[in-house]
């Protein structure tokens, strides 16, 4: 190389996809939406049940609605 120009180096390395910690961050998420939406679905569905009934019954709602958002930031914080 003609030591007139210098040589610059850009900075970077070459890796494989596998070492990428975003692509293994993004399995991870992809992971967590699909759990979330499995925990949600059941809800969503039986929310649509009987839409022609105007009130939902639905008996110890507050211990089970703190019981759903445990589970759901366990999937989140996992």
């Amino acid at each position: 190389m003609n030591d007139e120009y210098p040589t610059f180096d850009f900075g970077f390395t070459v890796v494989d996809e596998s070492e990428l910690e975003v692509v293994q961050s993004a399995g991870q998420s992809e992971v967590k939406l699909q759990k979330l939406y499995a925990a949600i679905k059941p809800l969503l569905t039986n929310l649509k049940k009987d839409a022609d009934k105007e009130y939902i019954l639905w008996p110890d709602r507050v211990e089970k609605i703190v019981a759903f958002e445990k589970f759901i930031k366990g999937i989140v914080n996992d």
